[in-house]
């Protein structure tokens, strides 16, 4: 990340230590102008969910995924704009708990069981005092996340037919942005510091914008119970 230029006076936070920028820097407080902007992204589709959810009468868990999705908005502009010390306590939980979400309704529609919210909740909460102590901990346990969430979705497009096609596009969605964002990294192919072809736009603002589309993909699969389970490797009805 960007420290704040010289002169912003004393109410600006330390800078944090980052690596070589990927995009055009901004003024502070909006330091990475590209992402914050598209950290909207997820506002938008988390406004999306909730919508659709409150006009199809939704299961619960959507309406969680659009309210998590929101705040995973909310914090990412954080992160990407002022960017305080504190940021990854309103930036980390609300990802991690969107994933152990996702991780959890797929789970527990393989175990033709419901959702507890234990399963997710405690985990995240904990998240939030990683977060605030351990920074770096912390984007570990989102990585972890990211591979149940991922795992358990894929195990549940083969026992599924019913989602199948929407949990495999929402997966290659996801999988195409966090493509572009790690290649988009320091020292990677698609890192341009000036902002790709100098309009100011970057690898981490496409997978922003993919990862909020793969979630309005996702969504409508979450709670879903509309077939019964099928074990995998039998096929399917």
């Amino acid at each position: 990340m960007l420290p704040p230029p010289a002169g912003a006076g004393s109410s600006a936070p330390p800078p944090r230590p980052s690596a070589p920028p990927c995009e055009a820097p901004g003024a502070w407080p909006w330091t990475e102008p590209a992402s914050a902007t598209s950290s909207l992204a997820f506002v938008v589709a988390g406004a999306w969910i909730l919508v659709a959810a409150r006009r199809t009468d939704g299961a619960p868990g959507r309406t969680t995924l659009g309210a998590l999705t929101v705040l995973i908005g909310v914090g990412s502009v954080v992160q990407h704009g002022p960017a305080p010390a504190w940021n990854p306590v309103v930036h980390d939980p609300p990802l991690f708990g969107a994933l152990a979400l996702v991780a959890a309704d797929a789970v527990a529609e393989l175990r033709s069981r419901p959702v507890r919210a234990r399963w997710w909740v405690v985990p995240t909460l904990a998240e939030v005092g990683l977060a605030a102590a351990a920074p770096a901990a912390s984007v570990v346990a989102q990585v972890l996340a990211a591979g149940a969430a991922v795992g358990a979705t894929l195990l549940r497009a083969r026992a599924r037919p019913a989602v199948r096609r929407r949990l495999l596009a929402a997966a290659a969605v996801l999988g195409v942005g966090a493509l572009v964002g790690e290649l988009s990294r320091p020292g990677r192919p698609l890192c341009a510091p000036g902002g790709w072809w100098d309009a100011g736009l970057s690898g981490h603002a496409v997978w922003h914008v993919l990862a909020a589309g793969a979630l309005v993909v996702l969504a409508p699969a979450v709670g879903s119970r509309l077939t019964p389970a099928t074990p995998p490797g039998s096929g399917t009805r």
